[in-house]
C-alpha cells in the first residue's frame, strides 16, 4: 500500500507526458488525412493505457515471469524514447513563446511573420526529437536481446604478499548480483554457469543479491545455481536486496523474518556456505588464509547489517584475510579507516550501471559518479578491493556496453 501513491504519481506524470507528446507528433504531420490521424490515435493512446495497466498487474498480480519481464521491457523503452524526444519539443516551445512575445512587437502589422517559416522549423526539431528518439530505442534494444546474457570471464590475477604457499597458483571466481526475479531465459542463465564451472576454480565466492524483493523469485533458479560446486567450497554473502527490505519496508514484520530465513535455507540448500559476520578457515597443505564474510554495509540509505567486529573476530592469527562484503562502498566507509588486516575485499552492488564503456586500458560509465569504485580492481596502501559488475540485471533488462562478468582470479604470491 506504501508504494501506490508513487505509482499513482508516476502514471499521472507519464499521461500527462504523453499528452504533450502526442500533440506535438499530431501538430507537426498536419498533412495526415483525419482517418490517418484517428488510427494513430487510437494505436498511441491504446498502447500508453495497456502499458499503464500493465504496471499495475505487474505490481500486484501473480504474472507470468516473462509476462512481467515483457512489460518491464516495454516501459522502459517507452519513457527512454519520450525521455530523448522531450528537450526537442521543449525547445521547440521556447521557440514559439520567443517568436509570440518578442518577435511580434518588432514585425510591422503589414509584414506578418512567415507562418511557412514556423512549420518548417517545428518540423525539423519534432522529427530531429523523433530521430533522437529512435537512437535509445535502437541501441536499449539490442542492449537486450544481446547484452542481457552475453557473459565475460575476466582473469585477474591476484597479488597478496603474504598468500601461504600452498595457495599460490590457486585460482578463486566470483559472481555477484545474481536478481534471478528479473531472469526470463533459463537456457541462458544456464549457459552462464556452465562457464564458470568450465574455469575450474578451486574456491568461489558469490557477494550478494540472489533476488529482486523475495526469496521465492529464485525458485525457478535453484537447480541452476546448485550446480556451482568448487573442491574448496562456495562461500557467500546477503546483499541490500535480500532481506525483502523493499518489499516489506525497513520496519521488521513476521512475513519480513520468514523471508530471510528462507533466504538462509535457500543458500543452505544450494550448497553456500553462508557469511554472516562471521569467518571460515580456508586450509590447503596445512595452511591457513582467512574468509570472511559480513551482511550488507552501505552507505547513505543503503542497509547497514554488517558487523565487522564480529567478523575478525579470532582471525589474528591468519596471514590473508578475503572480504566478502556487497557494497564497494564498505571498503573507503569502514575497512580502510579500521580494518587493515584485511588484505582484499570483494564486492558487486554497482553492475557498473548495466550501461558504459568497459575496454582493457579505459572504462567509463555514470555509475562512477555515485561510486568512486564501481568495476574492476582497485588497490590503496597495502589493502585491494574488487567489484564485479553483476550476473543478472535489475531493472532495464539488458546491459549496454557493461556485460554481465564472471570473474576468475588466480591467487600469487608476487
Amino acid at each position: 500500500m506504501g508504494r501506490l501513491p508513487f505509482i499513482i504519481a508516476a502514471c499521472i506524470f507519464i499521461i500527462i507526458f504523453d499528452i504533450y507528446c502526442f500533440k506535438a507528433i499530431v501538430a507537426v504531420f498536419k498533412k495526415w488525412k483525419p482517418t490517418t490521424k484517428k488510427i494513430f490515435a487510437i494505436i498511441y493512446w491504446s498502447y500508453s493505457i495497456l502499458l499503464i495497466i500493465g504496471v499495475f498487474a505487474g505490481i500486484y498480480l501473480n504474472l507470468f515471469l516473462t509476462l512481467r519481464a515483457m512489460i518491464l521491457v516495454a516501459f522502459f523503452l517507452t519513457v527512454a524514447c519520450k525521455m530523448a524526444m522531450l528537450p526537442f519539443l521543449v525547445l521547440d516551445d521556447l521557440r514559439r513563446l520567443w517568436i509570440k512575445v518578442f518577435r511580434e512587437k518588432e514585425v510591422a502589422p503589414t509584414v506578418p511573420v512567415s507562418e511557412t517559416d514556423q512549420i518548417s522549423r517545428s518540423e525539423f526539431l519534432v522529427k530531429a526529437g523523433l530521430v533522437a528518439a529512435a537512437v535509445p530505442l535502437t541501441s536499449l534494444s539490442w542492449g537486450i536481446i544481446s547484452g542481457a546474457y552475453d557473459y565475460q570471464v575476466r582473469k585477474v590475477n591476484l597479488i597478496l604478499p603474504n598468500l601461504p604457499k600452498a595457495f599460490d597458483g590457486i585460482t578463486m571466481a566470483q559472481i555477484s548480483d545474481i536478481h534471478s526475479g528479473s531472469f526470463y531465459n533459463k537456457t541462458a542463465v544456464k549457459g552462464g554457469v556452465e562457464m564458470l564451472l568450465a574455469e575450474k576454480p578451486e574456491f568461489v565466492f558469490f557477494t550478494g543479491d540472489l533476488v529482486n524483493n523475495l526469496t521465492n523469485e529464485v525458485s525457478d533458479y535453484q537447480d541452476i545455481f546448485s550446480k556451482v560446486k568448487a573442491p574448496l567450497g562456495v562461500y557467500s554473502s546477503l546483499g541490500n536486496h535480500d532481506y525483502g527490505d523493499y518489499y516489506f519496508g525497513k520496519e521488521t514484520s513476521p512475513a519480513k523474518v520468514k523471508n530471510l530465513k528462507d533466504m538462509v535455507d535457500v543458500h543452505k540448500i544450494m550448497g553456500y556456505d553462508l557469511l554472516m559476520n562471521e569467518h571460515r578457515r580456508l586450509k590447503v597443505d596445512g595452511e591457513e588464509i582467512g574468509i570472511l564474510g559480513i551482511e550488507n554495509w552501505g552507505m547513505g540509505r543503503f542497509p547497514k547489517y554488517g558487523k565487522m567486529e564480529l567478523a575478525v573476530q579470532h582471525t589474528d592469527d591468519l596471514p590473508v584475510k578475503l572480504l566478502l562484503s556487497h557494497d564497494p562502498s564498505h571498503w573507503r566507509g569502514e575497512v580502510l579507516q579500521k580494518y587493515p588486516q584485511i588484505d582484499a575485499m570483494f564486492s558487486g552492488h554497482t553492475h557498473g550501471m548495466q550501461f558504459g564503456v568497459r575496454l582493457k586500458e579505459y572504462q567509463w560509465s555514470p555509475v562512477q559518479y555515485i561510486y568512486k569504485e564501481w568495476a574492476g580492481l582497485y588497490q590503496e596502501q597495502k589493502q585491494q578491493l574488487y567489484v564485479n559488475v553483476g550476473y543478472g540485471f535489475l531493472g532495464y533488462p539488458g546491459r549496454v556496453g557493461i556485460l554481465p562478468e564472471i570473474t576468475v582470479f588466480t591467487l600469487k604470491r608476487a
